[in-house]
């Protein structure tokens, strides 16, 4: 699970998976940021583009003009440019499922989810 030890939504997962006896392995991935080829294997799993795991709440986001970026594949490369080099920008938990696929979990349904894909792999 990618997350941020200081995140609420996060922790929140640690919980749900712990209490389901779920194991998993935390990447506080600020600190171990994830490189270019991590990100984009992770956007493939998720079926998501960069654009859709941004967190456009933070200032680096406003500090990038990110919100004037185009959403459209010739610009794709840029958005992951700037989430590796910003890893505060990527979406938090980001759970890798063992089946190959992975998760935003920020949502109890979200993470319901999760422990029911986890305890059928």
């Amino acid at each position: 699970m990618w997350h941020n030890p200081d995140c609420s939504k996060c922790a929140a997962a640690t919980q749900a998976l712990s209490s389901a006896g779920v194991p998993v392995t935390l990447r506080p991935y600020l600190a171990d940021v994830p490189s270019r080829a991590e990100l984009v294997d992770v956007l493939a799993r998720l079926g998501s583009q960069p654009w859709d795991i941004c967190r456009t709440g933070e200032p680096v986001f406003a500090e990038l003009g990110m919100a004037d970026w185009p959403q459209s594949s010739s610009e794709r490369d840029r958005w992951i440019d700037a989430m590796v080099a910003h890893p505060v920008l990527i979406q938090r938990p980001i759970i890798l499922l063992a089946d190959g696929s992975a998760m935003v979990a920020r949502t109890p349904c979200a993470l319901a989810e999760v422990i029911d894909r986890a305890r059928q792999a």
